[in-house]
């Protein structure tokens, strides 16, 4: 991938700058990079982004939420190890393993080199994530410097990095986040993004083509993200029936028929997925049974809370650079996304990195609004002093989203994370040989973590065919306690129970009953999010054992 940027940048790169300088009033002296300027190359660019994004992954200690695990992570340890949980979703053909194999090939190396430990298994994923995670960040200050200059991109690149929610999520195992990685990619390809494309080499389009269509391999929905990119090529585009049926047609067969065959060896017969996909989350509503928001969710809570303090930023940032295609792509995405009734803050998570390109152009705004009035020697000093309110828009910006970045990547709702490490390190040494997680279903981590093979159990909450019928999952939160005592029927005992801090209270004399104590509470989280209060996750242990 370094080496397909390198070769189509610089052109392009050279030829946008001296034409389009953002702000507007800037001269095009103010837009070059000074001698041994940190970011003038691409390389140092990303070993930059690369270091960040290693620790933004090491810092990652929280659970977010469960496709992280249960889609991505115990898929690949599924594949590689041959043990691991699949959910209803596999079953039905709805997921591709592109996604999944990317981990299952670190999986392997790890198993390979013996490194397959508890802690590398936690964080390796990550690690990996970062990687990639860097090419996004790289690739959204190559398309900055293309739109707006070197000054825009580099407040755009201190905006992704300093956004707290790009910190959060980026380097999760999430098919959000690749999808995220791919967009920025291929939107630096795309010649309709750009002020002019009278440079741009023949394959630029055909490199755009292909990424585009393995984001949509890998999340079926990204193609609302692509038939707008699309729609704006065709218009723009000279020879539209070229772009037609000698790019779109060959590059979109090529991708999905690859993804097509690896799903027709994995699943063992022929699935179309996307098809799958679709026919459940938009035909039959079917992401309606995980809960539904008000259309307006997006606007007034989803997206503005991902953005943050940043908003205003990104808002004059569209106002000053005039650049109603790309962020018409972001009106675009939250508009349709919104017609659906189940809505995620990932969901949109690839036009946040736009957004923030818009905030890298105000705040680039701020630093050079001197040169607009000033003469002489004062109108350079922009290059050596920011303005005081360039000093106090960052310091609102590091005060106000750092501290919850590290909070919620720190601290809110990592018990669940630190109580299947836990077990992990236990099952080394022989002292766990059955375990029941009596929580909502996919709460924790699983096999990717645990990593042995020994029974576990969860409570499903895999869609029913009958409506009404509570699941697994429902039944028990209703009444913890008929539940399990039900479930003790029939159960094959379990040596270890994990549960949240609500419901051992009410299942305490239960455990105790069955000959369970408790052994090691985790502190999970200090304010409710979707249920009652999760405050600790709390591991009881057969006694005896």
């Amino acid at each position: 991938m370094r080496q397909r940027q390198s070769a189509a940048v610089s052109p392009a790169a050279e030829s946008v700058k001296t034409e389009n300088p953002v702000p507007t009033k800037l001269g095009p002296q103010q837009k070059e990079s000074p001698p041994g300027d940190f970011l003038g190359s691409s390389r140092k660019v990303f070993a930059l982004c690369l270091a960040f994004r290693m620790v933004n992954a090491l810092l990652i200690q929280t659970y977010f939420n469960p496709d992280e695990h249960w889609q991505a992570l115990e898929v690949a340890h599924r594949i590689t190890f041959g043990y691991g949980h699949l959910t209803w979703e596999w079953k039905k053909g709805i997921r591709s393993y592109l996604h999944p194999f990317l981990f299952a090939f670190l999986y392997k190396a790890l198993a390979v080199l013996g490194l397959d430990t508890p802690w590398l298994m936690v964080k390796a994923p990550r690690l990996f994530q970062s990687f990639l995670a860097a090419f996004g960040d790289l690739y959204l200050y190559k398309l900055s410097v293309i739109l707006f200059g070197d000054c825009v991109a580099k407040w755009a690149l201190f905006s992704q990095l300093t956004n707290w929610f790009m910190f959060y999520c980026i380097t999760r195992t999430l098919s959000n986040s690749l999808e995220t990685v791919l967009t920025l990619v291929s939107l630096y390809y795309w010649p309709c993004m750009r002020a002019s494309s009278s440079k741009l080499p023949l394959e630029s389009r055909k490199w755009g083509l292909i990424i585009a269509a393995l984001a949509c391999a890998i999340r079926p929905t990204s193609a609302i993200i692509w038939l707008y990119v699309g729609l704006l090529e065709l218009f723009l585009t000279c020879d539209k029936l070229r772009f037609i049926f000698l790019e779109v047609a060959p590059m979109g067969v090529l991708v999905l028929g690859f993804t097509f065959l690896l799903d027709r060896l994995m699943y063992g017969s022929w699935v179309f997925v996307p098809l799958n996909f679709i026919r459940f989350n938009f035909l039959s509503a079917g992401g309606d049974y995980y809960g539904t928001h008000k259309w307006h969710w997006y606007f007034t809570q989803g997206f503005t809370v991902m953005i943050f303090t940043f908003l205003p930023f990104s808002v004059a940032g569209i106002i000053q650079s005039k650049n109603w295609k790309l962020s018409g792509l972001i009106a675009w995405v939250l508009g349709l996304y919104s017609v659906l009734g189940h809505k995620e803050f990932r969901f949109v998570l690839p036009v946040l990195p736009i957004a923030l390109i818009f905030s890298g152009h105000s705040l680039a705004a701020l630093r050079t609004s001197v040169s607009a009035y000033g003469k002489g020697k004062e109108s350079l000093k922009i290059h050596t002093k920011f303005p005081a309110k360039m000093h106090l828009a960052i310091f609102f910006l590091l005060a106000t989203n750092i501290p919850v970045a590290l909070y919620m990547s720190l601290v809110h709702q990592r018990g669940t994370e630190d109580v299947t490490y836990y077990l992990s390190k236990e099952v080394l040494h022989g002292k766990v040989r059955n375990i029941l997680f009596l929580m909502p279903c996919h709460a924790t981590p699983y096999y990717s973590t645990v990593h042995r093979d020994l029974p576990m159990r969860f409570l499903d909450c895999s869609p029913s065919e009958e409506k009404g019928i509570p699941d697994e999952s429902d039944q028990f939160m209703m009444d913890p306690v008929s539940f399990t005592s039900e479930l003790a029927k029939n159960w094959s005992l379990p040596s270890h129970i994990v549960v949240f801090d609500w419901e051992e209270k009410q299942l305490r004399d239960f455990l105790i009953s069955h000959s369970f104590k408790k052994i090691k509470r985790f502190f999970h989280a200090h304010f409710k999010v979707d249920r009652d209060l999760q405050a600790s996750v709390v591991v009881y242990g057969l006694t005896g054992d």
